[in-house]
C-alpha cells in the first residue's frame, strides 16, 4: 500500500525563534516559513505569488519581519565602530536618520547590508539581513579595544507595506506619520508606549516599519492595525519575489554573499573613497575601484513559459561563452515575461545584450539584459 506523503513541520525552539506576532499569523493560515537570523519569516498565506503581488501593489499588507534583528551599538566609541564596519560615510548622519550601509570585511567582501538607525550620537541599531553581524561587531570591538556595549535588544519589526500604508499607520499612530520623510524615523506612541516608526521597508510600494520594543505588546499592535485596516483590504504578507526582482531589491544570501564586493552589487553610491575615512577593507575596496569590477548585478528578462523556482544559480551565456549566472527568477504578470536578477561578466553586462539562459528545467531561453529597477 502506497504511503501518503506527510507534510513536514518546522520545529520552533529558542534556537529557531517564533515572534510576538506568530499566533496571529498561524490563525490567519500561514502556509510557509523561511528562517532568517534564527527567526521564522512567514512566506505564504495560501495565495499565489501573483495574487500576493497584485494585492501588495493595490492595497496594504502587514509583514512580520521580526527576523530583521537589531544589533545595538552604544557607548563612547559607538560612532567609531559603526564607521569602521562600513565604507559608507556616516560622519554627517543625523539622529532620526536611516542609512543603507554595506558592511565589508578585510577583503571588501560583503558581511551584510543592513539599515542603520541613528538613535543618538552614541546609540545605533543595525537592522540586519541574514548573517551573524552581532559576532562580527563584538569581534571588532574587542580587537580595537573600543568602549562600546553590543547587544541584540527585544525589538521585532512589523512592516506595513503598500499604497494604503500611510492611511493605515495614521489611524493607529496619528497624523504625525505624514511628517516622517523617506528613510527617517520618529518615536510615536502606541497605547502610551513609545515606539520607533520609520518610513522604510523591503518593497517599492511605499510603507513603514514599526520597531516593536516590547514583545508583550506584539498581539495588541497587530490587532490594532488589523482592525484599523479592515476597510482598506489589509492582509498578511511578506516580501514578494516578483515585486523584489522587478524593483531590483537585492537579497543577502542570494544576489549578495561574502564572495561579492559592493561594486559588483551596484552599491558604489554607498561607498566613500575619501582618503580621510577609515574603515575595515578600505585598501581592498580602493584596489577594486581602481581596477574596476569584473562582474556586476543586472536585470534579465527572458521568454517562454513561467520558469520553475530558481533554487540554485542558472548559467548565462552569449554565443556559447559563459556570461554570468542568475540567482533569482520568476514570472512577472505585469511585464508578461520571466524576470531575473543575475551577476553578469563585464564583457556581457551592457543593457540590451542578447543572452541565453540555461533554465532549471533544462530548456534554453532567449533573453536580454535590462536596467534595474524594471
Amino acid at each position: 500500500m502506497k504511503k501518503q506523503p506527510v507534510l513536514a513541520k518546522l520545529a520552533v525552539s529558542r534556537r529557531l525563534r517564533s515572534t510576538p506576532y506568530t499566533p496571529r499569523l498561524e490563525a490567519l493560515g500561514v502556509s510557509d516559513y523561511s528562517i532568517v537570523n534564527h527567526t521564522v519569516l512567514p512566506k505564504g498565506f495560501g495565495r499565489s505569488t501573483q495574487e500576493d503581488y497584485w494585492h501588495l501593489r493595490e492595497h496594504v499588507q502587514l509583514w512580520d519581519v521580526s527576523c530583521q534583528r537589531q544589533v545595538e551599538i552604544k557607548g563612547p566609541d559607538a560612532a567609531r565602530l559603526v564607521q569602521m564596519m562600513t565604507p559608507r560615510d556616516c560622519r554627517e548622519a543625523q539622529v532620526g536618520q536611516c542609512l543603507y550601509v554595506p558592511l565589508i570585511d578585510d577583503k571588501a567582501g560583503l558581511i551584510n547590508d543592513p539599515v542603520l538607525l541613528k538613535l543618538a550620537e552614541d546609540h545605533y541599531w543595525l537592522s540586519i539581513a541574514d548573517s551573524d553581524v552581532l559576532l562580527w561587531a563584538k569581534g571588532l570591538a574587542i580587537g580595537l579595544n573600543l568602549s562600546v556595549q553590543i547587544d541584540e535588544p527585544d525589538v521585532s519589526p512589523l512592516a506595513v507595506q503598500g499604497p494604503k500604508a500611510e492611511q493605515l499607520i495614521a489611524r493607529v499612530f496619528g497624523d504625525a506619520v505624514s511628517e516622517i520623510r523617506f528613510f527617517r524615523f520618529s518615536e510615536l506612541e502606541f497605547n502610551g508606549h513609545p515606539m520607533i516608526v520609520a518610513r522604510s521597508g523591503y518593497s517599492r510600494q511605499g510603507g513603514f516599519e514599526i520597531y516593536l520594543n516590547d514583545s508583550k505588546l506584539g498581539l495588541s499592535l497587530w490587532d490594532a492595525l488589523w482592525a484599523a485596516g479592515e476597510d482598506l483590504d489589509v492582509a498578511p504578507g511578506s516580501p514578494n519575489l516578483i515585486e523584489r526582482v522587478e524593483g531590483g531589491l537585492l537579497s543577502y544570501g542570494n544576489e549578495i554573499t561574502r564572495e561579492n564586493n559592493p561594486l559588483e552589487c551596484a552599491l558604489e553610491q554607498y561607498c566613500c573613497f575619501d582618503s580621510s575615512l577609515d574603515y575595515i577593507g578600505k585598501s581592498a575596496l580602493h584596489a577594486i575601484k581602481n581596477a574596476g569590477p569584473v562582474r556586476q548585478v543586472r536585470g534579465v528578462v527572458f521568454g517562454g513559459d513561467p520558469c520553475p523556482p530558481c533554487s540554485s544559480t542558472w548559467p548565462l551565456q552569449v554565443e556559447e561563452q559563459y556570461a554570468g549566472a542568475v540567482s533569482t527568477a520568476i514570472w512577472s504578470p505585469r511585464l508578461n515575461c520571466n524576470v531575473a536578477l543575475g551577476m553578469l561578466e563585464k564583457a556581457h553586462w551592457d543593457i540590451g545584450q542578447a543572452i541565453t539562459l540555461h533554465c532549471g528545467d533544462d530548456v534554453l531561453r532567449d533573453g536580454r539584459v535590462v536596467e534595474l529597477p524594471m
